[in-house]
């Protein structure tokens, strides 16, 4: 898979660097005759940053010389040195030979496609040995927003489905598998280990505060994100299904028409809100009658970790 990758926490580089700001200059600073005052690499600090029309920051450096830059012609110091240390312990890094497993989620997973949806692809990744133990660390994390896809180290989505994160256990019960190899196999054949009372606190809770902020942009700017109210709901179906079932059912075709009438704004929210409340009273029922235990099973899967790591050290 030709994918170009980067780090999560790269993902935010700054298009706007803000005053007080340590910066890279990615060109030389030229003083007066065009004469090199500071040489491409040196650290200077952001004193004035553009307005309106203008371009230009400028960087003042330790001798007092102030320099008149463009946004391309910086880099913000932290992002410089967190990309120095990632390309080099990344080198000769092949991710998809070390994904273990990949599966489909969001609408085409959840049974709530249309010809519009996108194919929205999320994995585990093994690191390798030699990266793992190296200075550089195995990356938590991998995105490629062009081909809608993520990637969790084993270790970081085991601590999170441990957490009853919503999204990392909707991976484990993803009924859309692009990818599996023998070591996916048997994360899937412990999958369960991971379900607890917590999903109670996790998937509700999050749907709880999610529509709070719904309602007041509603309140003060007159507009729902009635895609995002769908998904809420829907979580909210699928948190209490999963105490119910000891599984978690990500497939909600039962609501299919009714959901996607919400996702195009044909509900009115005094019915979503009504919805709403049935569904979480609903949640608090299935908590009360669940046969989950209180937490999940953190040693199978420290187990598990275990033996990966094993493996992967004799590969």
């Amino acid at each position: 898979m030709g994918t170009r990758l980067r780090f999560r926490n790269m993902s935010h580089q700054l298009h706007n660097i803000h005053a007080g700001t340590q910066v890279v200059i990615l060109i030389p600073a030229r003083g007066t005759n065009n004469a090199i005052v500071h040489p491409r690499g040196a650290v200077g600090v952001v004193t004035r940053t553009p307005c309106g029309a203008e371009l230009h920051f400028l960087v003042r450096f330790p001798d007092g010389f102030e320099a008149s830059l463009l946004r391309e012609e910086l880099e913000v110091l932290k992002h410089f040195k967190d990309r120095l240390i990632s390309a080099t312990g990344s080198q000769n890094f092949d991710l998809e030979s070390c994904v273990m497993y990949r599966c489909v989620i969001g609408s085409r997973a959840y049974g709530l496609e249309t010809e519009d949806s996108d194919t929205d692809l999320r994995g585990i990744y093994l690191a390798p040995a030699d990266l793992q133990w190296s200075l550089y660390g195995a990356p938590e994390q991998f995105e490629d927003n062009a081909a809608q896809s993520c990637y969790w180290e084993l270790q970081k989505f085991l601590t999170m489905a441990l957490k009853a994160n919503p999204n990392i256990l909707e991976c484990l019960y993803s009924p859309l598998v692009d990818k599996l190899t023998p070591v996916g196999e048997e994360l899937l054949a412990i999958r369960d280990s991971f379900l607890s009372q917590m999903i109670f606190q996790t998937f509700n809770g999050y749907a709880m505060s999610q529509f709070k902020k719904i309602e007041q942009d509603r309140r003060n700017q007159g507009q729902i994100r009635w895609k995002h109210a769908m998904h809420l709901l829907r979580l909210l179906i699928s948190g209490a299904g999963a105490l119910r079932e000891g599984r978690v059912p990500v497939r909600v075709e039962a609501h299919r028409d009714r959901l996607l009438a919400l996702k195009r704004g044909e509900i009115s929210w005094e019915e979503v809100e009504a919805w709403r409340q049935v569904l979480h009273l609903d949640f608090e029922k299935a908590l009360q009658a669940t046969k989950l235990p209180e937490r999940p099973d953190y040693e199978a899967a420290n187990e598990f970790l275990i033996k990966a790591r094993r493996l992967a050290a004799k590969e």
